[in-house]
């Protein structure tokens, strides 16, 4: 809509003699319940009028419709100046804009990003909370590469510490060589299995030692399993091979297991970092940020950083025997990435409970003098609830990824089969049809919610044909195929002789040209809802339209070629909204 800034710009230049720039023009939507399509808001211009409100609005709106043949009327309501555009304007930005192949497609824009996500541990399967980590961060990845961003889609393995020992040292003692083949338990679920058990011994060792007279803090120390766990990390640490060879084959196991599941949620990575490999980085760091007196030393030995001028607090950076924290091992990892990538920005998407420990990381290495720090973003996001007895869960209080994945598939089955939509599907149809539905349901209800919200997750509720959901969105464009299909070959040249467009038809233009800006907008703010819900609105709008207008039946042959080709342009807009969610929309339904 620049040429209606620069209208603008120039009415008020020959109107009022002044000169403004078209960061002083606002432009705005216009609200439904008034005629037209663009709005100016005009009380910024009263000072140079001196004038009413709607008096500079009705003189600005007179020059515009004067100056621009694409204008076809106005309505001044207060201070707002609502501009209609004609119908040929609309058409010529159907064919020349929306169809063609470049659409919404931006140029590379030269700046590199990172997206870190997913981040599991390797002593337990993924869960719920995971599920919206790896859906978000995969879907602010696509959204970025759309809009001209070089990315880098990276996964922090958390494979070294007290918890993966602890499903080790489970495994030897109870496991009598169970390995995935012999239990026909995916590989995470059966490391998973001996973290539970683990637990389950340290809580009754515990206990007996709390019944011989130890406080609870005695016991949690001294019970003979924890001590065990502490000794094989020390191993592990000290570079034991019979330790090592046990992490590394349990991790493998781990690691096949997590591949099937982000295979099953659609998920990829181009990058790998282990902690095994980066837990003694940012040690050199502390170094130097003794040497710039950015840290200072306790008498102990321990070393911290002191944020209280910054509302923050003092935090330890070192321990007092030389061993790492989190926040010296993150350090480390931060310069490692920047160093192998060169990155512009680099977004970590991490739970909301960890929001102080990145407000601290970025501001060290702020302190630092790290050039890139100022590119550093917390993608942090809130929990998913479910309500109460709605999903079992593996060990009662978790729910297991593979488990909520392969229940949306069952529902999104019984679903379509008792609507009677896939009598006529082959097996093999039929069996990604209820995978593409169950996935789009749970993508589409996670990441219709701005991530920075909590949302409590009712997976009945996500796979609603008629609601705000995934599926609804699927079968808006299965219809749209089936009507493209029926039709056969599309003659633009007839569609051309199409001269007057009603409401609907134009609604959805106005909607359809508006996807570059929502890609932006999402890119800019990291939010897929931002995509979700527009791509819900287009739907809406094209369903609409396809009840008030007939395609197939249409009164005359331009009518027909018309409407089927502002098909063909929902359908290519809707499909491309939603891949940028991860999700897959079908054919037919």
């Amino acid at each position: 809509m620049n040429f209606i800034v620069a209208a603008a710009i120039t009415a008020v230049k020959h109107l009022y003699n002044t000169d403004i720039t078209p960061a002083d023009v606002n432009l705005q939507e216009t609200r439904k319940e008034f005629e037209g399509q663009v709005t100016v808001v005009t009380f910024p211009f009263t000072k140079f009028s001196r004038k009413s409100p709607e008096q500079t609005g009705t003189e600005i709106g007179q020059f515009i419709l004067d100056e621009l043949t694409e204008v076809s009327g106005f309505n001044v309501i207060k201070g707002f100046l609502n501009i209609s555009l004609s119908d040929d304007y609309w058409i010529d930005q159907l064919y020349n804009e929306i169809l063609p192949a470049e659409f919404a497609v931006f140029k590379p824009n030269g700046q590199k990003v990172m997206v870190e996500y997913s981040s599991p541990n390797t002593n337990k399967p993924l869960h719920l909370g995971h599920v919206r980590n790896n859906l978000l961060g995969f879907s602010v990845a696509e959204i970025l590469a759309a809009a001209g961003y070089d990315v880098i889609k990276t996964n922090l393995v958390n494979d070294r510490g007290i918890h993966i020992c602890k499903s080790m040292l489970a495994w030897e003692k109870f496991g009598n060589g169970e390995t995935p083949e012999s239990s026909g338990l995916k590989g995470d679920h059966l490391v998973g299995k001996y973290y539970v058990l683990f637990d389950k011994e340290y809580k009754a060792q515990i206990e007996a030692l709390k019944t011989a007279g130890q406080t609870e803090d005695e016991a949690k120390k001294n019970a003979p399993v924890i001590k065990e766990a502490q000794q094989m990390l020390q191993k592990w640490e000290a570079g034991d091979e019979h330790v090592k060879a046990l992490w590394k084959k349990m991790n493998t196991w781990v690691y096949t297991g997590f591949a099937e599941t982000y295979k099953t949620m659609g998920v990829s990575f181009d990058k790998f970092y282990y902690e095994s490999d980066t837990y003694l980085l940012g040690k050199d760091i502390i170094d130097e940020g003794l040497e710039k007196g950015v840290f200072f030393r306790k008498e102990d030995g321990s070393v911290w950083i002191d944020l209280t001028a910054d509302g923050l607090d003092q935090k330890l950076v070192l321990r007092s025997d030389g061993t790492s924290v989190y926040m010296t091992q993150d350090l480390g990892t931060a310069q490692l990435k920047y160093n192998d990538f060169r990155m512009d920005k680099s977004i970590y998407v991490v739970g909301n409970e960890q929001d102080y420990h990145f407000k601290v990381l970025f501001l060290i290495l702020e302190k630092l003098g790290k050039t890139w720090a100022d590119g550093l973003f917390h993608l942090s996001y809130g929990m998913v609830d479910l309500p109460s007895g709605k999903m079992k869960s593996r060990e009662g209080t978790v729910v297991d990824a593979d488990d909520l994945m392969a229940e949306m598939e069952q529902t999104a089955k019984e679903q379509t089969e008792t609507m009677g939509k896939v009598d006529d599907f082959g097996e093999d149809e039929k069996l990604h049809l209820y995978h593409t539905v169950g996935m789009g349901a749970l993508k589409y209800f996670l990441l219709k919610v701005d991530p920075k919200k909590r949302l409590l997750f009712d997976p009945k509720e996500s796979i609603d044909f008629q609601g705000h959901t995934g599926p609804f969105i699927q079968y808006t464009h299965a219809r749209i195929r089936s009507v493209l299909h029926r039709a056969g070959l599309l003659d633009i040249a007839k569609a051309n002789e199409y001269k007057e467009i009603a409401a609907e038809e134009r609604d959805l233009i106005v909607s359809l040209t508006q996807f570059p800006d929502i890609i932006k907008a999402a890119a800019d703010t990291y939010s897929p809802a931002v995509i979700a819900n527009y791509v819900y609105e287009l739907a809406k709008i094209y369903n609409k339209f396809y009840h008030e207008k007939s395609i197939l039946q249409a009164e005359d042959e331009a009518s027909k070629q018309f409407r089927l080709q502002l098909s063909a342009a929902s359908g290519k807009v809707i499909n491309k909204g939603m891949k940028l969610l991860g999700i897959e929309v079908p054919e037919r339904m």
